[in-house]
Protein backbone atom coordinates (compact mmCIF):
# COMPACT_ATOMS: atom_id res chain seq x y z
CA UNK A 1 0.00 0.00 0.00
CA UNK A 2 1.20 3.76 -0.29
CA UNK A 3 1.32 6.09 2.21
CA UNK A 4 -0.97 8.90 1.89
CA UNK A 5 0.96 12.03 2.35
CA UNK A 6 -0.86 15.47 2.99
CA UNK A 7 -1.17 17.93 0.35
CA UNK A 8 -0.40 20.53 2.54
CA UNK A 9 3.44 21.12 2.12
CA UNK A 10 5.27 23.59 2.99
CA UNK A 11 4.68 26.66 1.26
CA UNK A 12 8.72 27.30 0.64
CA UNK A 13 9.10 23.98 -0.27
CA UNK A 14 6.67 24.27 -3.44
CA UNK A 15 7.44 27.39 -4.65
CA UNK A 16 11.14 26.31 -4.59
CA UNK A 17 10.05 23.32 -6.67
CA UNK A 18 7.92 25.65 -8.99
CA UNK A 19 10.42 27.88 -9.53
CA UNK A 20 13.36 25.39 -10.50
CA UNK A 21 11.71 22.48 -12.38
CA UNK A 22 9.04 24.22 -14.45
CA UNK A 23 10.72 22.70 -17.46
CA UNK A 24 11.81 19.23 -16.58
CA UNK A 25 10.54 16.42 -17.30
CA UNK A 26 9.71 12.96 -15.58
CA UNK A 27 8.34 9.91 -16.98
CA UNK A 28 7.31 7.28 -14.63
CA UNK A 29 7.47 3.40 -16.11
CA UNK A 30 4.67 1.59 -13.54
CA UNK A 31 1.92 -1.19 -14.29
CA UNK A 32 -0.03 0.12 -11.44
CA UNK A 33 -2.61 3.13 -12.40
CA UNK A 34 -2.90 4.00 -8.70
CA UNK A 35 0.69 4.39 -8.32
CA UNK A 36 0.80 6.35 -11.59
CA UNK A 37 -2.30 8.49 -10.34
CA UNK A 38 -0.53 9.35 -7.46
CA UNK A 39 2.97 10.44 -8.74
CA UNK A 40 1.25 12.11 -11.61
CA UNK A 41 -0.15 14.09 -8.94
CA UNK A 42 2.42 14.69 -6.82
CA UNK A 43 5.10 15.21 -9.58
CA UNK A 44 2.84 17.88 -11.87
CA UNK A 45 1.86 20.12 -8.69
CA UNK A 46 5.52 20.46 -7.86
CA UNK A 47 5.87 21.82 -11.14
CA UNK A 48 7.14 18.79 -13.55
CA UNK A 49 5.74 17.62 -16.92
CA UNK A 50 4.79 14.55 -16.26
CA UNK A 51 4.93 11.45 -18.77
CA UNK A 52 3.77 7.88 -17.53
CA UNK A 53 3.82 4.60 -19.47
CA UNK A 54 2.67 1.05 -18.10
CA UNK A 55 4.81 -1.10 -19.19
CA UNK A 56 8.79 -0.74 -20.43
CA UNK A 57 8.79 -1.10 -24.39
CA UNK A 58 6.42 1.77 -24.26
CA UNK A 59 8.57 3.33 -21.95
CA UNK A 60 11.12 3.20 -24.21
CA UNK A 61 10.20 4.18 -27.29
CA UNK A 62 8.80 7.30 -25.49
CA UNK A 63 12.26 7.93 -24.05
CA UNK A 64 13.08 8.00 -27.53
CA UNK A 65 10.61 9.67 -28.94
CA UNK A 66 10.77 12.44 -25.37
CA UNK A 67 13.73 12.03 -24.03
CA UNK A 68 12.76 12.87 -20.44
CA UNK A 69 14.85 14.95 -17.90
CA UNK A 70 14.43 11.96 -15.31
CA UNK A 71 12.99 8.12 -15.49
CA UNK A 72 11.28 6.85 -12.35
CA UNK A 73 10.98 3.11 -12.96
CA UNK A 74 8.88 -0.18 -11.64
CA UNK A 75 11.23 -3.46 -11.08
CA UNK A 76 8.06 -6.22 -11.49
CA UNK A 77 6.21 -5.09 -14.78
CA UNK A 78 4.82 -7.39 -17.54
CA UNK A 79 6.00 -7.81 -20.90
CA UNK A 80 9.89 -6.58 -19.86
CA UNK A 81 10.66 -6.01 -16.32
CA UNK A 82 12.50 -2.53 -14.68
CA UNK A 83 16.41 -4.47 -15.07
CA UNK A 84 15.61 -5.15 -18.35
CA UNK A 85 14.42 -1.38 -18.82
CA UNK A 86 16.91 0.05 -17.10
CA UNK A 87 19.40 -2.21 -19.34
CA UNK A 88 18.41 -1.31 -22.89
CA UNK A 89 18.37 2.42 -21.53
CA UNK A 90 22.04 1.94 -20.80
CA UNK A 91 23.10 0.54 -23.76
CA UNK A 92 21.49 3.34 -26.14
CA UNK A 93 24.10 6.64 -26.63
CA UNK A 94 21.13 8.38 -26.56
CA UNK A 95 19.57 7.90 -23.31
CA UNK A 96 22.15 6.59 -20.90
CA UNK A 97 22.70 9.73 -19.39
CA UNK A 98 19.31 9.97 -18.10
CA UNK A 99 19.11 9.36 -14.34
CA UNK A 100 17.02 6.50 -13.22
CA UNK A 101 15.26 6.01 -9.89
CA UNK A 102 13.55 2.37 -9.30
CA UNK A 103 10.64 2.51 -7.69
CA UNK A 104 10.32 -1.03 -5.97
CA UNK A 105 8.71 -3.17 -2.87
CA UNK A 106 12.38 -5.24 -3.13
CA UNK A 107 14.38 -4.68 -0.52
CA UNK A 108 16.42 -7.43 -0.82
CA UNK A 109 20.26 -6.05 -0.75
CA UNK A 110 21.30 -8.42 -3.88
CA UNK A 111 18.17 -6.93 -6.00
CA UNK A 112 19.54 -2.86 -5.47
CA UNK A 113 23.01 -3.71 -6.02
CA UNK A 114 22.21 -5.41 -9.54
CA UNK A 115 20.11 -2.40 -10.15
CA UNK A 116 22.66 0.37 -9.29
CA UNK A 117 25.06 -2.08 -11.44
CA UNK A 118 22.55 -1.84 -14.18
CA UNK A 119 22.96 1.71 -14.21
CA UNK A 120 20.56 3.55 -12.45
CA UNK A 121 21.27 5.95 -9.56
CA UNK A 122 18.88 5.72 -6.84
CA UNK A 123 16.41 3.14 -5.40
CA UNK A 124 13.21 4.40 -3.89
CA UNK A 125 11.20 1.33 -1.56
CA UNK A 126 7.52 0.88 -1.56
CA UNK A 127 5.53 2.28 0.29
CA UNK A 128 7.03 5.56 -0.51
CA UNK A 129 6.62 8.90 0.97
CA UNK A 130 6.38 11.40 -1.59
CA UNK A 131 8.30 14.13 0.00
CA UNK A 132 11.40 11.62 -0.41
CA UNK A 133 9.59 10.86 -3.57
CA UNK A 134 10.16 14.92 -4.71
CA UNK A 135 13.65 14.95 -2.57
CA UNK A 136 15.55 12.51 -4.41
CA UNK A 137 14.38 13.53 -7.82
CA UNK A 138 15.50 16.82 -6.76
CA UNK A 139 18.77 15.79 -5.85
CA UNK A 140 19.43 13.92 -9.47
CA UNK A 141 18.12 16.62 -11.47
CA UNK A 142 20.40 18.35 -9.57
CA UNK A 143 23.10 16.25 -10.50
CA UNK A 144 22.55 15.82 -14.04
CA UNK A 145 22.13 19.60 -14.01
CA UNK A 146 25.68 19.69 -13.07
CA UNK A 147 26.89 16.85 -14.94
CA UNK A 148 25.37 17.93 -18.49
CA UNK A 149 27.17 21.83 -17.47
CA UNK A 150 30.33 19.66 -16.77
CA UNK A 151 30.02 18.23 -20.32
CA UNK A 152 29.15 21.75 -21.64
CA UNK A 153 32.24 22.95 -19.93
CA UNK A 154 34.13 19.85 -20.83
CA UNK A 155 33.45 20.28 -24.81
CA UNK A 156 34.04 23.66 -24.85
CA UNK A 157 37.33 23.65 -23.14
CA UNK A 158 38.37 20.72 -25.59
CA UNK A 159 37.41 23.12 -28.37
CA UNK A 160 39.46 25.02 -27.23
CA UNK A 161 42.26 23.33 -26.61
CA UNK A 162 41.74 22.48 -30.06
CA UNK A 163 41.60 25.91 -31.10
CA UNK A 164 44.68 26.96 -28.55
CA UNK A 165 46.38 23.84 -30.01
CA UNK A 166 45.87 24.67 -33.79
CA UNK A 167 46.81 28.30 -33.14
CA UNK A 168 50.22 27.03 -31.42
CA UNK A 169 51.00 24.55 -34.14
CA UNK A 170 50.52 27.51 -36.44
CA UNK A 171 52.13 30.10 -34.58
CA UNK A 172 55.19 27.39 -34.82
CA UNK A 173 55.07 26.80 -38.08
CA UNK A 174 54.96 30.37 -38.66
CA UNK A 175 58.36 30.63 -36.64
CA UNK A 176 60.13 27.80 -38.17
CA UNK A 177 58.94 29.45 -41.43
CA UNK A 178 60.41 32.83 -40.21
CA UNK A 179 63.50 31.48 -38.67
CA UNK A 180 64.06 29.76 -41.96
CA UNK A 181 63.62 33.00 -43.73
CA UNK A 182 66.21 34.84 -41.50
CA UNK A 183 68.55 32.22 -42.17
CA UNK A 184 68.01 32.62 -45.98
CA UNK A 185 68.37 36.25 -45.44
CA UNK A 186 71.50 35.92 -43.72
CA UNK A 187 73.06 34.08 -45.81
CA UNK A 188 72.30 36.67 -49.00
CA UNK A 189 73.26 39.55 -46.99
CA UNK A 190 76.42 37.43 -45.87
CA UNK A 191 77.34 36.67 -49.57
CA UNK A 192 76.62 40.34 -50.48
CA UNK A 193 79.26 41.34 -47.65
CA UNK A 194 81.20 38.58 -49.35
CA UNK A 195 80.58 39.47 -52.42
CA UNK A 196 81.40 43.65 -51.89
CA UNK A 197 84.78 42.74 -50.18
CA UNK A 198 85.61 40.24 -53.01
CA UNK A 199 84.59 42.56 -55.91
CA UNK A 200 86.77 45.38 -53.53
CA UNK A 201 89.74 43.02 -53.59
CA UNK A 202 89.68 41.93 -57.29
CA UNK A 203 88.90 45.03 -58.82
CA UNK A 204 92.20 46.94 -57.46
CA UNK A 205 94.54 44.37 -59.19
CA UNK A 206 92.30 43.97 -62.38
CA UNK A 207 92.03 47.83 -62.34
CA UNK A 208 95.72 47.91 -62.04
CA UNK A 209 96.41 45.06 -64.96
CA UNK A 210 93.86 47.09 -67.49
CA UNK A 211 95.42 50.12 -66.81
CA UNK A 212 98.68 49.19 -67.23
CA UNK A 213 97.39 46.75 -70.59
CA UNK A 214 96.80 49.71 -72.09
CA UNK A 215 100.61 51.28 -72.30
CA UNK A 216 102.20 47.91 -72.12
CA UNK A 217 100.04 47.32 -76.16
CA UNK A 218 101.60 50.83 -77.12
CA UNK A 219 105.32 49.74 -75.78
CA UNK A 220 104.46 46.41 -78.15
CA UNK A 221 102.89 48.76 -80.81
CA UNK A 222 106.46 50.64 -80.76
CA UNK A 223 109.04 48.64 -80.26
CA UNK A 224 107.45 46.11 -83.22
CA UNK A 225 107.61 49.49 -85.44
CA UNK A 226 111.47 49.98 -84.16
CA UNK A 227 111.88 46.59 -85.30
CA UNK A 228 110.29 46.57 -88.37
CA UNK A 229 112.72 49.84 -89.17
CA UNK A 230 115.52 48.16 -87.78
CA UNK A 231 114.93 45.17 -90.64
CA UNK A 232 114.35 47.61 -93.44
CA UNK A 233 117.16 50.13 -92.76
CA UNK A 234 119.94 47.15 -91.92
CA UNK A 235 120.10 44.64 -94.22
CA UNK A 236 123.05 42.86 -93.17
CA UNK A 237 122.37 42.45 -89.19
CA UNK A 238 125.06 40.30 -89.06
CA UNK A 239 124.25 35.75 -88.64
CA UNK A 240 123.82 35.82 -84.68
CA UNK A 241 120.70 37.93 -85.61
CA UNK A 242 119.58 36.26 -88.10
CA UNK A 243 120.14 32.78 -86.11
CA UNK A 244 117.98 34.77 -83.55
CA UNK A 245 115.19 36.13 -85.66
CA UNK A 246 114.28 32.77 -87.30
CA UNK A 247 114.48 30.58 -83.49
CA UNK A 248 112.22 33.46 -82.01
CA UNK A 249 109.84 33.14 -84.83
CA UNK A 250 109.92 37.11 -85.04
CA UNK A 251 107.21 37.11 -88.16
CA UNK A 252 104.69 35.22 -85.60
CA UNK A 253 105.40 37.10 -82.52
CA UNK A 254 104.70 40.35 -84.50
CA UNK A 255 101.76 38.88 -85.47
CA UNK A 256 100.17 37.03 -82.11
CA UNK A 257 101.80 39.55 -79.17
CA UNK A 258 99.01 41.87 -80.18
CA UNK A 259 96.32 39.02 -80.25
CA UNK A 260 97.28 38.34 -76.97
CA UNK A 261 97.31 41.80 -75.69
CA UNK A 262 93.54 42.36 -76.56
CA UNK A 263 92.61 38.56 -75.33
CA UNK A 264 94.37 39.86 -71.92
CA UNK A 265 91.94 42.93 -72.05
CA UNK A 266 88.99 40.97 -73.00
CA UNK A 267 89.63 38.84 -69.76
CA UNK A 268 89.78 41.55 -67.32
CA UNK A 269 87.05 42.89 -68.71
CA UNK A 270 85.08 39.85 -68.46
CA UNK A 271 86.36 39.92 -64.47
CA UNK A 272 84.96 43.38 -64.17
CA UNK A 273 81.97 42.32 -65.60
CA UNK A 274 81.70 39.28 -63.40
CA UNK A 275 82.69 41.60 -60.29
CA UNK A 276 79.97 44.23 -61.17
CA UNK A 277 76.86 41.35 -61.77
CA UNK A 278 78.03 39.60 -58.41
CA UNK A 279 77.60 43.14 -56.49
CA UNK A 280 74.24 43.61 -58.88
CA UNK A 281 72.78 40.04 -57.32
CA UNK A 282 73.94 40.93 -53.71
CA UNK A 283 73.13 44.34 -53.38
CA UNK A 284 71.46 45.03 -49.53
CA UNK A 285 68.07 46.54 -49.71
CA UNK A 286 67.51 49.41 -47.31
CA UNK A 287 64.01 49.78 -45.81
CA UNK A 288 62.22 51.70 -49.18
CA UNK A 289 62.27 50.45 -52.32
CA UNK A 290 64.72 51.44 -55.26
CA UNK A 291 64.17 52.33 -59.25
CA UNK A 292 66.14 49.27 -61.03
CA UNK A 293 66.75 47.61 -64.11
CA UNK A 294 66.07 44.43 -63.29
CA UNK A 295 66.99 43.12 -66.74
CA UNK A 296 70.05 43.35 -64.79
CA UNK A 297 69.21 41.14 -61.99
CA UNK A 298 68.04 38.70 -64.31
CA UNK A 299 71.56 38.52 -66.27
CA UNK A 300 73.39 38.88 -62.89
CA UNK A 301 71.58 35.81 -62.07
CA UNK A 302 72.09 34.12 -65.19
CA UNK A 303 75.45 34.51 -65.21
CA UNK A 304 75.92 32.89 -61.31
CA UNK A 305 74.14 29.71 -62.72
CA UNK A 306 76.25 29.64 -66.08
CA UNK A 307 78.24 26.50 -64.59
CA UNK A 308 74.82 24.96 -64.13
CA UNK A 309 73.52 26.04 -68.05
CA UNK A 310 76.67 24.25 -69.81
CA UNK A 311 77.12 21.12 -71.17
CA UNK A 312 78.16 18.13 -69.04
CA UNK A 313 78.87 14.73 -70.75
CA UNK A 314 75.47 13.14 -69.70
CA UNK A 315 73.82 16.40 -70.57
CA UNK A 316 73.53 19.00 -73.36
CA UNK A 317 73.35 22.17 -72.47
CA UNK A 318 70.40 24.40 -71.31
CA UNK A 319 69.69 27.10 -73.54
CA UNK A 320 68.36 30.20 -72.00
CA UNK A 321 66.29 32.20 -74.85
CA UNK A 322 65.60 36.01 -73.98
CA UNK A 323 62.54 38.36 -74.95
CA UNK A 324 62.94 41.40 -73.19
CA UNK A 325 60.94 44.41 -73.62
CA UNK A 326 62.12 47.92 -73.17
CA UNK A 327 61.19 48.68 -69.39
CA UNK A 328 61.52 52.04 -67.36
CA UNK A 329 63.83 51.37 -63.61
CA UNK A 330 61.36 49.65 -61.33
CA UNK A 331 60.77 50.55 -58.05
CA UNK A 332 61.02 47.33 -55.89
CA UNK A 333 63.81 45.85 -53.21
CA UNK A 334 66.25 44.52 -55.95
CA UNK A 335 68.15 42.32 -53.40
CA UNK A 336 64.91 40.43 -52.99
CA UNK A 337 63.72 40.44 -56.27
CA UNK A 338 67.12 38.70 -57.43
CA UNK A 339 66.73 36.28 -54.36
CA UNK A 340 62.88 35.18 -56.59
CA UNK A 341 64.69 35.24 -59.75
CA UNK A 342 68.11 32.99 -58.18
CA UNK A 343 65.26 30.10 -56.93
CA UNK A 344 63.21 30.64 -60.22
CA UNK A 345 65.57 29.45 -61.90
CA UNK A 346 67.50 27.37 -60.47
CA UNK A 347 64.20 25.30 -60.12
CA UNK A 348 63.67 25.12 -63.59
CA UNK A 349 67.88 23.94 -64.01
CA UNK A 350 67.17 21.07 -61.52
CA UNK A 351 63.23 20.69 -63.64
CA UNK A 352 65.87 19.93 -66.62
CA UNK A 353 68.11 17.77 -64.82
CA UNK A 354 65.48 15.68 -63.79
CA UNK A 355 63.68 15.42 -67.07
CA UNK A 356 66.17 14.95 -69.38
CA UNK A 357 65.77 11.05 -69.02
CA UNK A 358 61.52 10.77 -68.35
CA UNK A 359 59.28 8.19 -69.59
CA UNK A 360 56.26 8.94 -72.08
CA UNK A 361 52.34 7.84 -71.75
CA UNK A 362 53.61 4.45 -73.30
CA UNK A 363 56.56 4.31 -70.67
CA UNK A 364 59.31 4.19 -73.04
CA UNK A 365 62.42 6.45 -71.58
CA UNK A 366 62.52 9.36 -73.69
CA UNK A 367 65.31 12.27 -73.88
CA UNK A 368 65.10 15.65 -73.93
CA UNK A 369 67.22 16.82 -76.63
CA UNK A 370 66.90 20.43 -76.37
CA UNK A 371 66.50 21.62 -72.87
CA UNK A 372 65.74 25.58 -72.76
CA UNK A 373 64.66 28.21 -70.36
CA UNK A 374 62.85 31.30 -71.71
CA UNK A 375 63.05 34.83 -69.76
CA UNK A 376 60.69 36.99 -71.40
CA UNK A 377 59.82 41.09 -69.74
CA UNK A 378 56.57 42.71 -70.51
CA UNK A 379 55.02 45.70 -69.48
CA UNK A 380 51.46 47.75 -69.06
CA UNK A 381 49.79 50.61 -67.64
CA UNK A 382 49.66 48.72 -64.19
CA UNK A 383 52.50 46.61 -63.87
CA UNK A 384 55.74 45.10 -65.68
CA UNK A 385 55.69 41.19 -65.84
CA UNK A 386 58.50 38.78 -65.78
CA UNK A 387 58.24 34.87 -67.40
CA UNK A 388 60.47 32.19 -66.67
CA UNK A 389 59.54 29.18 -68.43
CA UNK A 390 61.07 25.44 -69.34
CA UNK A 391 60.33 22.42 -71.20
CA UNK A 392 60.54 20.40 -68.73
CA UNK A 393 58.27 17.46 -67.34
CA UNK A 394 56.01 19.78 -65.78
CA UNK A 395 53.69 19.13 -62.71
CA UNK A 396 50.32 17.80 -61.88
CA UNK A 397 47.37 20.09 -60.52
CA UNK A 398 47.62 18.31 -56.79
CA UNK A 399 51.54 19.86 -56.50
CA UNK A 400 50.78 23.10 -57.95
CA UNK A 401 48.42 23.65 -55.19
CA UNK A 402 50.73 23.27 -52.62
CA UNK A 403 53.90 24.27 -54.38
CA UNK A 404 53.88 28.14 -52.30
CA UNK A 405 53.26 26.46 -49.07
CA UNK A 406 56.52 25.78 -46.68
CA UNK A 407 58.54 23.63 -46.22
CA UNK A 408 56.17 21.69 -49.70
CA UNK A 409 59.42 19.80 -51.94
CA UNK A 410 59.04 17.23 -54.39
CA UNK A 411 62.85 17.15 -54.55
CA UNK A 412 65.11 14.16 -52.36
CA UNK A 413 65.96 14.34 -49.21
CA UNK A 414 68.92 16.69 -48.60
CA UNK A 415 68.62 18.57 -52.09
CA UNK A 416 65.90 21.26 -50.82
CA UNK A 417 64.27 23.14 -47.62
CA UNK A 418 60.69 23.64 -49.41
CA UNK A 419 61.38 27.27 -48.55
CA UNK A 420 62.29 28.44 -52.20
CA UNK A 421 59.16 29.13 -53.47
CA UNK A 422 57.36 30.25 -50.58
CA UNK A 423 59.77 33.06 -49.88
CA UNK A 424 59.36 33.91 -53.16
CA UNK A 425 55.72 34.11 -53.01
CA UNK A 426 56.16 36.38 -49.62
CA UNK A 427 58.62 38.96 -51.17
CA UNK A 428 56.10 39.32 -54.52
CA UNK A 429 52.55 39.23 -52.88
CA UNK A 430 53.71 40.73 -49.30
CA UNK A 431 56.77 42.76 -50.01
CA UNK A 432 55.90 44.09 -53.30
CA UNK A 433 52.14 43.93 -53.89
CA UNK A 434 52.47 41.99 -57.20
CA UNK A 435 51.60 38.20 -57.87
CA UNK A 436 53.39 34.44 -58.14
CA UNK A 437 51.38 32.35 -60.38
CA UNK A 438 52.52 28.81 -61.73
CA UNK A 439 51.38 27.48 -65.06
CA UNK A 440 51.75 23.66 -65.54
CA UNK A 441 50.76 20.53 -67.04
CA UNK A 442 52.30 16.97 -67.11
CA UNK A 443 54.51 16.80 -70.03
CA UNK A 444 54.11 20.38 -71.16
CA UNK A 445 56.79 22.08 -68.92
CA UNK A 446 55.87 24.87 -66.76
CA UNK A 447 55.84 28.87 -66.39
CA UNK A 448 56.29 31.44 -63.49
CA UNK A 449 54.30 34.60 -63.78
CA UNK A 450 56.08 37.67 -61.85
CA UNK A 451 53.96 40.82 -61.79
CA UNK A 452 55.07 43.83 -59.99
CA UNK A 453 52.61 46.90 -60.05
CA UNK A 454 54.39 50.17 -61.38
Amino acid sequence: MINNYSTNMNLSYQEEFDTNHKLETILVIDDSPTNLEILHDVLGGAGYEVLVEMDGVSGIEQVENNPPDLILLDVMMPKMDGFETCRKLQENPSTKDIPIIFITAITEAEEKVKGLNLGAVDYITKPFEQQEVLARINLHLKLRKLNLELDKQKQELEIRVKQRTFELSHALEELKKTQLQLVQTEKISSLGQLVAGVAHEVNNPIGFISTNLYYANQYIEDLIKLVNLFQQNCSNPGIEVEEQIEEMDWDHIKNDLPKLMSSMKLGTDTIKGIMQSLRNFSRSDGEKKKFVDIHEGIEATLMILQHRLKAYPKRPAIQVVKDYSILPQVQCFPGQLNQVFMNLLANAIDILEESIYCEDSAHNNIMIKNPEIRIATTIDRHQVTVKIADNGKGMSESVQNEIFQPFFTTKPEGRGTGLGLSISHQIITENHGGNLQCISSPGKGTEFLIQIPL
